[in-house]
């Protein structure tokens, strides 16, 4: 059986890497909730829990194809150390949090101090890693209406654009 899309799953979960430690989980906290077809979680982890029904466990592995990628050399980026605050004490494998033109902050890992430069990580700290999942899915109801129409795109868009056009 595989669950059709719009189906809300409520699963746990603890994620591990190959060398058994554990990057994340549910454990001691409410499971996780998604709706099949929205990508709101991984495809790999989607696409082995819509084969399970209530109550079912499983390890389900997770190849960086379908987890968080490969890592991407262009996401590394050497900065001259003279841009970053002395009190920031960077040291190797430290996450920094810098700010885009836009406002937006994002994650970095110093993968590197050297001399003059620290050479930052921006890829997804779990990308080019195999993940195993180990699952307990706890229910499975289809979305109600509400949810459904929440999630629905926008049906006036065609139609306004069809009128401005004809003005």
């Amino acid at each position: 059986m595989t669950l059709a899309t719009g189906t809300k799953v409520k699963f746990h979960y603890t994620g591990k890497l190959q060398s058994g430690e554990v990057f994340d989980s549910s454990e001691g906290k409410e499971p996780l909730v998604f709706e099949v077809g929205k990508e709101m979680i991984i495809p790999g982890l989607e696409k082995e829990i819509v084969k399970l029904s209530v109550g079912d466990k499983k390890t389900i592995e997770v190849s960086p194809e379908e987890g968080y990628g490969h890592e991407v050399a262009d996401l590394l980026q050497e900065i001259p150390k003279a841009k970053f605050p002395q009190s920031m004490g960077l040291e190797k494998d430290a996450v920094v949090y810098l700010k885009t033109p836009d406002g937006q902050t994002i994650p970095a890992r110093v993968k590197d101090v050297k001399e003059h430069t620290i050479v930052l990580d921006f890829n997804h700290p779990l990308a080019g890693k195999d993940l195993y999942y180990h699952v307990k899915v706890v229910s499975v109801r289809p979305a109600s209406v509400e949810e459904l129409e929440y999630l629905r795109p926008c049906e006036h868009a065609e139609e306004d654009s069809a009128e401005a056009q004809g003005s």
